[in-house]
């Protein structure tokens, strides 16, 4: 007979065995090289020397850190040592208690002469023969007594046949329905009120059909099919106590789950009511008095089905590829997907603190407070007015028996769905229906202040486009410092813009920077069609506009500022230091937005543009002042001087025209500098004088509208600009056709007439909004800049030859990659906003955006 070793998927296997008993070789043929942790492998790594017993103590001191750093990540682990004795054995029965996994025992019990003649081919096992034999002794001396040590599971191999022989089972977890991706319909706790129970299953569609002449609750349910899958129910424990059809809820449930469209974990009321059926003393109150009186009315074997369906129930369930966690009161990140007494007590009570509050209830710590987890968290227990995300978690116990409500939550929909009680069939110890508005969420007020630890150092950030972003410590550090100090306030902080890298540089002819090399990047990433819109010059901007003053707090958590919503820049300063100005103009955006109609269009109440706001003097007024102009003042009052003296000079020495002809041109080039800069420039007094021209019509209230390509982010935003107030400008912009020569060159000639009238240029993006080609992800935009501006850029003399060879040689490569990581990590920001994501996972982002601002990146390009 070939024996089985039946192993649970997350367990710490610990081998057993004298030396030469084959414990390292069976352990080769079962399990992974890397699920293995050698004594003798750990001894050779703290001492050179594999049989060096005198490092034995050092070498399992780093056995045992690994091996909890592999539990910790939910990883089988195989202790590979001889471990024939108690005292060695305990300390990796507490560290698979530590957690919440099983031990599991594997004793290779060969015999003696076996494991001598073993040795004895060996050189490095030169020890002679009572090493063994005290092994062995001590082994079987102790084997009776594994179970009391802790070892839940112990298998014994008595012959090298055996071991040669046996076959692992890796047995999957109860609580591991990794495989169950829904639809699932999640309800709370339903503490017997089954007419509730039968109207909100109605609300969800399922069709419920009583079987004549069977008592109440024996049911035919027919789920909803979504996509051709039925959705399947989830109940969260708490079906019995103080309501009055407790046999009823028992019924429909236990039907429910018995024919496989139903999972039910237990809660404490339904332990509770077990216990008491299986005769043991329990403290009839919390309504446990009205079930067992309700359940003496019932047939013995109903309650013997009862007792025996909550004794089967699994603590919780682990669903949707581990994006999903249901359990009675919760459950932290570090106990998901195993199991223990002490994992099952956390999903029956939770966690409190040891004290009782005025009404004589146990204190419950705030376990969601600390919550990091990926899994989303559903859970019941503890009555709650309204469902509230909170940390990825959340409470759906509306508190139904108490006068409240029974909610359920769809899944993946993240969808609630409730029916009011038709009566208060109890009354609570501890009031939990608030009177009055509710102007922040939980979720909003835990949010007010955000944790160092969440930002600094070197962090991985996993997005939707890229999956790993690294952001280095330096960098961390030096967007700390800017945004402690300058930064709008976080909440408002849902996306900041990338970088934008220009085009390929020209190879030949009069421009540093032309339309051609655009078109050429993204025909060689497969794209067909581009749009190009003009680029304004004026500052990038971030609009957040709100519908009315209450959505800030309500959306945003922000209050008391009486508002509409906020402008910043693309480093997430707030744009205007005038707060009247600012909100002048998001009035004027607030008011457009309602006469075109988007509000409804879109079913939402705030919006967030990505936008250019002219003039560019608004914004860098001292960047010109101090930078620009200055130096157009110095060149024009140096070369003119220069100019003068050297026209004197020519009278008296000819030859020295040439440098005369040089300076001269100089001075014009300064001049054109000066022009090129002052086109962007006016006089800006009150709001009337700004021009805004949104280009994304970014996110919205559920949606994040990148799924959209350009055409439509244009020819949406563009109903803004009806003329009826001119501070808001449509851009113009043109699809081009990368197949048609005819249409590539309407649109360099388009760039040509804009830059030759002092324009700044235009920026070229493929027609969807996000785009890849053959090598992932390519760059959501690259502008293309005048030769004019250009000078702006690089200096007056930018344009003579022997500059021009030099800068042509400039490398896009960095540039490049940062502004696909910010993009990434732009649209990551937007989307985990929208999903209702705590700050710190959207701030994440953000703050990743402006810290990758710190890279050493040519700030010309």
């Amino acid at each position: 007979m070939t024996p089985e070793i039946i192993v649970p998927e997350l367990s710490l296997v610990v081998l057993i065995g004298a030396s030469g008993s084959g414990k390292s070789t069976l352990a080769r043929r079962l399990f992974a090289p890397n699920e293995i942790l050698s004594s003798d492998t750990f001894r050779g790594w703290v001492s050179n020397d594999e049989n060096n017993q005198e490092a034995t103590g050092d070498a399992f001191e780093v056995l045992h850190y690994l091996a909890r750093k592999r539990l910790a990540r939910g990883l089988l682990t195989v202790i590979d040592a001889t471990n024939v004795r108690a005292e060695d054995r305990q300390p990796l029965v507490q560290l698979a208690r530590e957690h919440h996994c099983l031990p599991v025992a594997i004793v290779v019990d060969t015999p003696e002469k076996v494991c001598h003649d073993r040795n004895s081919t060996r050189p490095d096992r030169d020890f002679g023969p009572h090493v063994v034999r005290n092994q062995r002794r001590a082994m079987q001396r102790e084997l009776r007594g594994l179970f009391r040590e802790g070892f839940r599971h112990v298998f014994t191999l008595r012959s090298p046949e055996e071991c040669s022989n046996a076959t692992l089972v890796r047995q999957r977890l109860w609580n591991n329905l990794k495989h169950e991706h829904g639809p699932f319909d999640i309800i709370g706790d339903v503490h017997g009120c089954y007419d509730e129970l039968i109207e909100l299953l109605q609300q969800l569609h399922w069709r419920i059909t009583s079987i004549p002449g069977e008592p109440e609750g024996a049911c035919d349910a027919e789920p909803l099919l979504q996509d051709g899958i039925p959705r399947k129910l989830v109940f969260l424990g708490d079906l019995v106590d103080r309501g009055p059809k407790t046999p009823a809820v028992l019924r429909l449930v236990m039907n429910l789950v018995a024919s496989g469209q139903a999972l039910c974990v237990p809660g404490n009321h339904d332990i509770k009511l077990m216990r008491a059926l299986s005769g043991k003393n329990v403290q009839i109150k919390h309504g446990l008095a009205e079930s067992l009186e309700q359940l003496g009315r019932e047939p013995d074997e109903f309650r013997e089905a009862v007792r025996k369906f909550i004794d089967d129930l699994v603590s919780h369930y682990v669903m949707d590829n581990g994006k999903l966690v249901v359990a009675h009161a919760g459950m932290k990140e570090s106990m998901q997907g195993r199991g223990s007494g002490a994992v099952r007590e956390f999903a029956l009570y939770g966690e409190t603190t040891g004290e009782t509050d005025e009404f004589g209830l146990p204190v419950r710590y705030n376990w969601a407070a600390d919550y990091r987890g990926k899994a989303s968290v559903i859970y019941g227990h503890t009555p709650v007015p309204r469902p509230e995300w909170f940390n990825n978690t959340i409470c759906i116990d509306t508190g139904c028996v108490f006068g409240g409500k029974l909610t359920a939550l769809r899944w993946p929909e993240r969808e609630f769905v409730s029916v009011n009680a038709r009566a208060t069939y109890a009354e609570p110890r501890k009031p939990f229906l608030k009177d009055g508005p509710h102007p922040l969420s939980l979720q909003q007020e835990y949010d007010g202040v955000l944790d160092l630890e969440d930002v600094s150092g070197k962090r991985h950030i996993e997005t939707r486009l890229m999956r790993n972003i690294t952001v280095r410590t330096e960098n961390a550090a030096a967007a700390l410092e800017i945004m402690s100090r300058f930064a709008a306030d976080p909440r408002w902080l849902i996306y900041l813009p990338p970088t934008m890298s220009p085009c390929e540089t020209a190879s030949d002819g009069p421009y540093l920077e032309q339309p051609r090399e655009a078109f050429e990047y993204y025909r060689a990433g497969g794209i067909s069609q581009v749009i190009c819109e003009e680029k304004h010059m004026g500052s990038r901007a971030v609009v957040i506009v709100c519908r009315d003053e209450r959505v800030p707090s309500t959306r945003f958590g922000i209050t008391g500022n009486n508002n509409l919503g906020i402008v910043t820049t693309r480093t997430g300063r707030p744009f205007f230091d005038d707060s009247g100005m600012e909100q002048s103009l998001l009035a004027r955006l607030r008011d457009a937005i309602e006469r075109v109609g988007l509000w409804q269009e879109l079913a939402t109440d705030w919006i967030c543009l990505d936008c250019e706001l002219m003039p560019w003097s608004a914004k860098a007024q001292a960047l010109i002042r101090d930078q620009y102009a200055a130096v157009g003042v110095a060149g024009t009052a140096g070369l003119e001087a220069t100019v003068a003296a050297l026209k004197k000079t020519r009278e008296r020495i000819s030859t020295i025209e040439p440098i005369l002809t040089d300076a001269i041109e100089r001075h014009q080039l300064v001049q054109r500098y000066i022009q090129a800069y002052q086109r962007y420039c006016w006089n800006v007094v009150g709001v009337d004088d700004l021009r805004l021209a949104p280009f994304h019509l970014l996110a919205s209230e559920g949606k994040v509208h990148l799924d959209r390509d350009h055409t439509w982010h244009m020819q949406t935003l563009s109903r803004l600009a009806d003329g009826v107030d001119p501070v808001l400008f449509a851009t113009p912009w043109k699809l081009v056709d990368l197949s048609s020569p005819a249409s590539e060159q309407e649109a360099t000639e388009w760039w040509t007439a804009l830059t030759g009238s002092g324009g700044e240029g235009m920026v070229v993006k493929p027609l969807s909004f996000i785009a890849e080609g053959p090598h992932g992800l390519l760059q959501p935009a690259i502008k293309v800049r005048g030769a004019e501006y250009l000078r702006i850029i690089y200096g007056p003399e930018y344009t003579k030859p022997e500059h021009l060879k030099r800068l042509r040689s400039r490398r896009l490569g960095a540039k490049r990659a940062l502004a696909l990581r910010e993009f990434a990590l732009g649209v990551e920001s937007l989307e985990r906003f929208v999903r209702r994501e705590p700050l710190r996972r959207v701030h994440e982002c953000v703050f990743a955006v402006l810290a990758m601002e710190s890279e050493p990146i040519d700030p010309r390009l």
